[in-house]
């Protein structure tokens, strides 16, 4: 008698366990659906670089004459919200590329000052656009972001005059680059002074997915 006792005891105290853990387990359910769920914003806009239809020209003046030169953009993608700002993404620029037409300058700016052989890739990574991106059209916006150059982050705000028509988008953009102040090694020498400053100009094109609010 005492032994059946014991089981039905037993029984419902495992029944009442088995209870309160369903109990628990619905609270938890219902608490975690009660979350928002982490996913993409179906606002965001995506910006693809076509590097082919894109170029990225520079030049440097110095006391003797003015530089110019080219490097190739290898690609770029850029993710924004056109209600908020918020952007992210990167261009990327091959830095070995970079040429000037003489020979022995080039060498000197890829073994001495940009080191392309260690530190291959220029890169621009957005975070942020100021200003209204529209439908269709010329919109005028500010990029921020940081700029990766020679291993270096430094903090960078480009203005861009970009256009958009369906499914496609260019752009022009042109700022300067302070490599000097960055940290890089001058190209000076006793006869030629070079400005301290780089000047950019990227001609830029490619695809676009999103809806943008007109």
């Amino acid at each position: 008698m005492k032994a059946q006792q014991d089981r039905f005891c037993g029984d419902r105290l495992r029944l009442a366990c088995i209870c309160a853990l369903l109990a628990l387990a619905a609270v938890r359910g219902w608490a975690q659906s009660a979350q928002p769920s982490a996913r993409t914003d179906p606002g965001d806009v995506t910006v693809s670089l076509d590097p082919a239809g894109s170029k990225l020209d520079w030049t440097l003046g110095s006391t003797l004459h003015t530089v110019h030169g080219t490097f190739i953009l290898k690609r770029g993608i850029l993710k924004f919200d056109p209600a908020s700002g918020n952007a992210s993404g990167e261009f990327v620029a091959d830095a070995t590329s970079g040429q000037s037409g003489n020979d022995s300058r080039d060498k000197k700016m890829h073994g001495e000052i940009l080191e392309s052989g260690r530190y291959g890739e220029v890169i621009f990574r957005p975070n942020r656009i100021n200003g209204k991106v529209l439908a269709q059209g010329a919109s005028s916006v500010q990029l921020h972001g940081t700029f990766l150059l020679h291993g270096a982050e430094h903090e960078l705000t480009v203005p861009v005059e970009a256009e958009l028509s369906g499914h496609r988008w260019k752009g022009s953009a042109k700022f300067s680059v302070p490599y000097i102040q960055w940290g890089l090694k001058s190209p000076n020498t006793f006869l030629l002074k070079a400005d301290p400053v780089v000047e950019i100009a990227l001609e830029l094109s490619g695809t676009l997915e999103g809806p943008i609010a007109p």
